[in-house]
């Protein structure tokens, strides 16, 4: 049997690793996603095992209380003595710090107070140098800076990092083609995120003669 030619091989080789780059492309996502769902399964869940040993309860358990908690928080007897708890942790020292500032954190992503919810292009660098940020603060008087300035934050890619940065108004554009989450994807995936094929597409209705 005649052995395959240089040239057939490395096709071949090529195959093979275009292959390779395909299925990590597929399951690299779905591992990464499911590590991180178990990850947080297995910790929430271990919170309770020491005293409930069956998988899964401890953590249907957790969400129950965070659901339960967010309820009786609308009811203004609960509100109002979570509202004492708030202030007393605000003016207490050292632990003051860690509270307002871990509250303030997801207020902003999930609370009443959102600061993401305006995505903004940013001149920074350079006058032909544009990055996506979002406008948290558009008072930044406390600072002496003048009604003329405002605070925009700008993520970094694949990181949970991200810079301040105080700028004049004339240097921040709003976008308004693209929601602020589908802003925040494309910036923290490094401009590799379809944004146009997330949207949905129109249905097509065919007319029946």
């Amino acid at each position: 049997m005649a052995e395959k030619d240089p040239l057939q091989k490395r096709i071949t080789a090529k195959k093979l690793v275009r292959y390779f780059v395909q299925g990590v492309i597929i399951l690299a996502p779905i591992g990464i996603t499911a590590y991180v769902l178990f990850w947080l399964f297995d910790k929430i869940d271990g919170i309770l095992n020491p005293y409930i040993r069956i998988p899964g309860v401890g953590f249907a358990i957790m969400i129950v209380f965070v659901v339960f908690v967010g309820w009786i928080s609308s009811h203004f007897f609960m509100g109002s003595f979570i509202h004492f708890f708030d202030q007393w942790m605000e003016r207490t020292p050292v632990v003051k710090f860690i509270y307002s500032s871990t509250k303030d954190f997801f207020e902003a992503f999930a609370g009443d107070k959102k600061r993401f919810s305006n995505s903004v292009l940013a001149n920074i660098f350079s006058e032909d140098v544009w990055i996506i940020g979002f406008l948290t603060d558009e008072e930044m008087e406390k600072f002496e800076l003048g009604s003329d300035k405002v605070a925009v934050y700008v993520p970094q890619a694949y990181n949970f990092a991200g810079q301040l940065y105080i700028l004049p108004r004339d240097r921040v554009r709003k976008i308004e083609g693209i929601t602020s989450g589908e802003a925040m994807k494309y910036a923290v995936t490094g401009g590799v995120a379809d944004l146009e094929e997330e949207k949905p597409k129109p249905e097509l209705h065919s007319n029946n003669s």
